[in-house]
């Protein structure tokens, strides 16, 4: 069994103002992968989570926090983050981005 999608970003919408939106695209032994779409100006505040994950920024542009390091990230940038590291995301022109939490 497997999951295909030809387009990832055609797989969320990209929300007109205010908002976030995300769709579970997969989950199974080993990992989750859900996907999100920022409306320009929304963010997601510094967090942590208990397990590693990848994060792929699809499209457009957004200053991503990991630790104590700030980027401006556009279309293409990824980042692997160990388990319990802050970080946040703030999407500067509309955002889709892939969250791929895995287990372990």
């Amino acid at each position: 069994m497997y999951t295909f999608f030809a387009n990832l970003a055609d797989e969320v919408e990209l929300p007109a103002s205010d908002r976030i939106v995300s769709r579970k695209l997969a989950a199974g032994p080993g990992a989750k992968a859900v996907l999100f779409g920022f409306a320009a100006g929304q963010e997601l505040t510094e967090h942590t989570s208990a397990k590693p994950a990848i994060l792929h920024l699809l499209e457009g542009t957004a200053r991503i926090t990991l630790g104590d390091d700030a980027f401006e990230a556009e279309a293409g940038a990824w980042a692997l983050m160990p388990p319990h590291l802050p970080h946040s995301i703030a999407a500067q022109t509309p955002v889709r981005m892939l969250l791929v939490m895995l287990e372990g």
